[in-house]
């Protein structure tokens, strides 16, 4: 059994794989797998894939079709043997002392989820958009939620997780769609018995122009925006389903809506104790609110 069990989806990142790659061989803790998911690429990214893999022992290469990074992730979570796993994406890259510091925090408090910082790559741009000052452990579901927090979301890949927290509560990645990372992410917060955050060390997202998410986005942003609002309805039902307390209004979807000609004319957003209908999308015109859990 590997101390952490890396999974990289990868899929035709040729252009930024190597400083990927570089960065996980290079990691302190020797004590890892590298499962890269091969998602169907169609420039070289195998063939760097092999070439690493055939320097170094850890690598492990699983192919499959191109199912997007859903079930890329889940497909090398069925293979990790570690008794934690981390998630870097094929564009990013990361600290070489990364997985060494998150392992022995999350070892240290005996910890299911242990954070990191997480460093906005962009053209000519550099900023951290989620900075830990201090190693401090939380427990409260709220607290979990807060410090988790970056730009309106749970980022899944500054952290690692224990292996037995994904397979005893069943948390996988949903697959075929975008913004697959709410529910997955959410889920992992909530039952995780606990969350230990480790300064001084980055996760480095690379807000590569022609990523699954910025290229596919633009070409098909009915199926983007469809995707990304069934998501947020599927983390209010699980929210629900659980009877949180926590801030209302954190958490929201659409319900419903009316445009005309491109304009929204009325659009009613829930969350979890609360619904609102707005009229032209902004001006509250009916408000409800629901029980809130004891």
């Amino acid at each position: 059994m590997a101390k952490v069990s890396i999974i990289v989806p990868v899929y035709n990142t040729e252009k930024y794989l190597q400083k990927c790659l570089d960065s996980l061989v290079g990691q302190t803790l020797q004590d890892i797998e590298i499962i890269c998911v091969n998602d169907a690429s169609t420039d070289k990214s195998l063939d760097i894939l092999k070439e690493y893999a055939q320097k170094d022992s850890r690598i492990k290469i699983i192919e499959q079709e191109h199912l997007k990074q859903g079930a890329a992730r889940n497909n090398g979570t069925g293979y990790a043997t570690g008794e934690y796993i981390g998630y870097v994406d094929s564009d990013d890259w990361i600290d070489l002392d990364y997985y060494e510091r998150l392992y022995n925090a999350a070892k240290k408090y005996d910890l299911d989820i242990a954070l990191a910082n997480n460093v906005r790559i962009g053209k000519n741009k550099y900023k951290k958009r989620l900075e830990i000052k201090e190693e401090k452990v939380y427990d409260e579901l709220q607290k979990k939620i807060d410090i988790c927090k970056q730009w309106k979301n749970e980022c899944p890949t500054n952290k690692i997780y224990r292996n037995t927290l994904l397979r005893d509560n069943k948390i996988s990645w949903p697959e075929g769609v975008y913004c697959e990372d709410k529910l997955f992410t959410i889920k992992a917060i909530y039952y995780a018995n606990g969350i230990v955050t480790v300064p001084d060390i980055n996760y480095y997202y690379f807000k590569n122009p022609k990523s699954t998410v910025s290229w596919n986005a633009r070409r098909h942003k009915k199926e983007y925006n469809r995707d990304k609002n069934n998501a947020r309805k599927a983390v209010l039902d699980f929210l629900k389903s659980k009877k949180v307390n926590i801030r209302d209004k954190e958490f929201w979807a659409i319900k419903s809506q009316v445009k005309f000609l491109g304009i929204t004319l009325i659009k009613t957003k829930i969350s979890i104790y609360t619904e609102k209908t707005l009229l032209l999308g902004f001006i509250p015109i009916i408000y409800k609110e629901f029980y809130k859990y004891v």
